[in-house]
């Protein structure tokens, strides 16, 4: 398996946040839910984007209309060479393909990282969370002062650790995360949602690939762990 590449980003801090962000949110092995199908069918645009509740949670719509039409969810001829069941981030494109095999993959619009912040190579989803808490790294927070109020503590007397953001439509992880790992190390990358649907098609965040809302909550029911990824 060919190891992550990653420049600039993580730091001896961000390692040590980044790292409780696993631990400290309880991840849960959820299976998926929707099995692989060749030809899946998909509502329209309006009825896909539209609000959503999950989780006590009240997604907003996405004004998918404001949406470059390549970057919303389809199916398409699939691009990538690569077996049934795996995901494969084209970081040019802004694209992340599900193969369903027979030909065909669902396409998923994606934002990624800002230069100096891309990475690359061959993981697999180690974990899966529903609602994940956000554990910003300390370098982000030294940069973004506001943030202190998430930063991370440890309480020797009760041995739990405090800080982070809680789940809910704000927090920068959205409504699901998908945690790659190399073997049984976690890369510290995620693929999750994300609350800001004007970044899908862009290069704007801190490394990891944030897909819409609507768009994760399908792609989670679908993975199961030990799905293979392919960021190239």
């Amino acid at each position: 398996m060919k190891t992550l590449s990653r420049r600039k980003f993580l730091t001896t801090s961000a390692t040590f946040s980044a790292g409780l962000a696993l631990s400290a949110c309880n991840t849960v092995n959820t299976p998926a839910r929707i099995p692989l199908r060749s030809l899946p069918e998909f509502p329209p645009y309006a009825t896909m984007y539209g609000p959503v509740s999950d989780g006590g949670f009240n997604i907003p719509g996405v004004p998918y209309t404001k949406i470059p039409e390549r970057f919303l969810r389809q199916v398409v001829k699939d691009p990538t060479g690569e077996k049934k069941g795996t995901i494969v981030v084209d970081t040019r494109g802004h694209f992340l393909f599900l193969v369903l095999g027979n030909g065909y993959a669902i396409r998923y619009g994606v934002g990624l990282g800002r230069a100096g912040f891309e990475w690359s190579g061959r993981a697999e989803i180690g974990a899966k969370r529903e609602w994940p808490k956000w554990f910003p790294p300390d370098e982000m927070i030294d940069r973004d002062p506001k943030l202190e109020k998430y930063r991370v503590s440890y309480d020797a007397k009760n041995d739990v650790y405090n800080g982070g953001m809680e789940p809910g439509i704000y927090n920068p992880l959205g409504a699901r995360a998908l945690y790659l790992y190399e073997g049984k190390k976690d890369t510290l990358y995620r693929l999750h949602g994300s609350p800001e649907w004007n970044s899908i098609g862009k290069s704007v965040s801190s490394g990891c690939v944030r897909l819409l809302n609507q768009d994760i909550l399908d792609l989670y029911d679908r993975v199961p762990i030990g799905t293979p990824v392919l960021v190239r």
